[in-house]
Formats: C-alpha cells, sequence, structure tokens
C-alpha cells in the first residue's frame, strides 16, 4: 500500500512539474483563429475582406511574450486584413518609468502601419496603471501611450467612432470604439453618436464587460480582450481557469461570447499574446484572429 502510494505521489508531483514547465513554453506557440462576421448592410465592397485582432500585449510582465508579440505582427502582415484592431493592454506594470515598455510596445505594432494596413486601437486597464479595479487610472501614463501609438500612425480611440473605407471604394465601414471600464471611462452612447442609423458597424473595447452598454443591433460584431481565456485553465473551459476565480469581470469567454449582450449584437473575446502576474499559459495559448466580413 505504501510503494502505491508512493508511486501515486510521484506521478502527481511529476505532472505538475511536467505542467509548470509547459506553462512557461505555450506562450511561444501562436494560434491563428478565422472567423466569419455577419454584418448588415455591409457594403459590396467590404463582403469577403478581413479584418485582423490582436490583444493584450502586457510588455513590461517580467519574462513578458515580445517574441510572440512580434511574430503575431508579422502573421497579421502577411495576412493582409483590410483592417487590424487592436483591443489594449499594451504595456503591464510599466512605473515609475514606463518609456521603454511604451517604446517597445509601440515598435511591436508600427510595422502595421509601415505595411500599409490601417490599425485602430483602445487602452486596457493596464494601459492606465490599473491592476485591479480600486487602483486609481494613471491618465498620465495613458496619454503617454496613446500619444506615441498615434505618432506612430495608429489612433487611440476613446468613445468615438470613424469610417473605415477600403483604398477603391468610398463605401463606409464604421468603427465605434470605448475606452477602459476600469477607469470608468466607457461610454457607448458618444462611441455611437456619429453613425447614421443601419449603418454598417464594427465595435471595439478592451473590457467584454463593456459590451453590454451597446444598444440593440448597434453591434453585430464586437471584439474585446481582456480576458486571456483565463491563463491558466482546465481544457477548453474558461470557466475553470485560474482568472476565473481571481477577477471579478462578467465574462471569462474565449471566442464568441454566446447569449451575452443585447440582440443584434455579437461580442468575439480574444484570448491575447501577453500575461498576467507570471508569464505562464496552460491550455491557454496566445491568439491572433483574422474576421471575414459577410453580408
Amino acid at each position: 500500500m505504501n510503494k502505491k502510494l508512493k508511486y501515486t505521489a510521484t506521478g502527481v508531483i511529476s505532472a505538475i512539474v511536467l505542467l509548470i514547465v509547459w506553462g512557461f513554453i505555450e506562450p511561444r506557440f501562436l494560434n491563428t483563429k478565422e472567423e466569419v462576421a455577419t454584418i448588415p448592410n455591409l457594403p459590396d465592397s467590404w463582403e469577403g475582406k478581413q479584418i485582423g485582432q490582436l490583444s493584450d500585449f502586457q510588455i513590461g510582465l517580467w519574462g513578458d511574450n515580445v517574441g510572440t508579440a512580434r511574430r503575431s505582427v508579422e502573421q497579421m502582415i502577411e495576412a493582409a486584413p483590410a483592417a487590424v484592431l487592436i483591443s489594449g493592454d499594451f504595456i503591464y506594470h510599466a512605473k515609475p518609468n514606463p518609456e521603454e515598455e511604451i517604446r517597445e510596445a509601440v515598435d511591436i505594432v508600427r510595422p502595421l502601419v509601415e505595411a500599409g494596413i490601417p490599425t485602430y486601437a483602445v487602452l486596457g486597464n493596464h494601459d492606465y496603471g490599473m491592476s485591479d479595479k480600486k487602483a486609481e487610472p494613471d491618465t498620465q501614463l495613458a496619454n503617454s501611450l496613446k500619444s506615441e501609438l498615434e505618432a506612430a500612425g495608429i489612433p487611440v480611440l476613446e468613445n468615438e467612432s470613424v469610417v473605415m473605407q477600403l483604398p477603391d471604394s468610398d463605401e463606409p465601414l464604421y468603427l465605434a470604439a470605448v475606452d477602459s471600464l476600469w477607469a470608468d471611462r466607457d461610454n457607448a452612447e458618444a462611441a455611437l453618436a456619429d453613425i447614421p442609423a443601419n449603418s454598417p458597424s464594427i465595435a471595439l473595447m478592451h473590457n467584454p464587460d463593456s459590451f453590454e452598454l451597446f444598444p440593440a443591433n448597434t453591434a453585430p460584431l464586437a471584439v474585446a480582450g481582456h480576458t486571456h481565456g483565463g491563463q491558466m485553465r482546465v481544457p477548453y473551459s474558461p470557466q475553470w481557469s485560474w482568472l476565473r476565480f481571481t477577477q471579478k469581470d462578467k465574462v471569462y469567454a474565449d471566442g464568441w461570447a454566446k447569449g451575452y449582450g443585447k440582440p443584434g449584437n455579437n461580442l468575439y473575446v480574444n484570448i491575447g499574446i501577453g500575461m498576467s502576474i507570471v508569464p505562464m499559459r496552460i491550455f491557454c495559448p496566445p491568439e491572433m484572429t483574422l474576421f471575414t466580413l459577410e453580408r
């Protein structure tokens, strides 16, 4: 009996050690998810075009995932979508001197603009220096990051919309974007204010909980990040994950958040590239997403 217990204990310990080792390896792998998104009143010129999404680089975490972040941008450029949306958390804990982390994060995404791909972004909670909801948002940090991104050619949207157009067409596709929920700056009404009724549109946010703010039929495709898919979890079960039990957010899904939000709205949650607290992912590899648009 003692020998059996010994073998069992050895097996359990070995499995735990292997999981930990794998947790440091898995972030170096990158999944490309390809999805189809239906957008009412989509113009003919946008039919079949792709929109890319990247999220949560978290530059500045010890052992951060810079290599995979750069590869995600390289592969996005190879895919050549009509536009790329980045859903926040470019940096992690970048205090007291954030310049290095900001510079590295901007250097990672600058090649998208240099490749001629229109790229738009929102900021996440870590971009405001917030590791929890009770922290005071650091608007100076957020503004510094925003300034550097916009100098590189990437508009950072704050509760506003922009018109996305293809080079050979004047048919618009609107992008409505909200600012950080944890910084108490997400305002869907303001983001939608300048979009004509029944116009084709996409919504961009960092925290998927902001999706609840969108009225019915205003976000047929909405994209968010923030959750990391749980980061360390039971395979294919984001509801059973480490972050699920350490955060107070409502949405923990990766992929489509089925049954969430108002009628006519659909949310996709990208599990991101980087990590929080420890640089590990278990059964939750980094992701870049490509959405093929259809009417």
